[in-house]
């Protein structure tokens, strides 16, 4: 684990260190390994839309694992950024549909088709053992979890990414995560 510290800042900057340090044999091992503990969370979960990502900065891949749900009759969204302080929008997204950037630089279906996913499978740069988050910092999943339909919020990350932070009064605690080593909270 990471030493605590107040600094968020600091901490993103350290465990995006450590997310781009992971050697590729490794990272596809991890990425496979946590896709099985998404399927296994799905069969105890069935849910039938779930909001995904596209990974970026080398957040865990989980598109082999998309498709699979998809061939279980699940409807994936990916996250839309709407507007600099409000939740996301999710679009409903097949594999292979076309993608196109967003002024972020994050892929999302060319169409805009909106859906509410029962739940949501959120990229995390870091995690806590109380299960808050620690993102890139632009609290759009916060929003979207503080909202009055919130949806089913599963955190991915690589276990070693786990660290210690206090949340601040806006996060909004995950309902689990999943790592490459263990699932916490389902």
């Amino acid at each position: 684990m990471t030493e605590t510290t107040s600094d968020k800042a600091e901490l993103r900057r350290a465990l995006l260190a450590k997310r781009q340090a992971i050697p590729d044999e490794v990272r596809a091992l991890w990425n496979a390994l946590i896709g099985t503990r998404v399927m296994a969370w799905w069969n105890a979960n069935p849910v039938g839309t779930l909001g995904v990502y596209w990974p970026i900065r080398r957040e865990p891949d989980l598109r082999d694992t998309y498709e699979m749900l998809a061939a279980h009759g699940v409807r994936l969204a990916l996250p839309a950024v709407v507007a600099p302080d409000a939740p996301l929008v999710f679009l409903a997204w097949e594999a292979g549909a076309p993608l196109v950037k967003d002024k972020l630089g994050v892929m999302m279906p060319a169409r805009r088709v909106e859906i509410e996913p029962d739940a949501l499978l959120v990229p995390c740069v870091g995690f806590n053992a109380a299960k808050f988050r620690l993102g890139y910092g632009g609290g759009f999943y916060d929003r979207t979890l503080a909202g009055p339909a919130r949806p089913v919020a599963v955190g991915i990350s690589y276990a070693c990414c786990e660290a210690v932070f206090a949340g601040d009064a806006h996060d909004v605690a995950l309902d689990a995560v999943i790592t490459e080593e263990s699932e916490l909270g389902y």
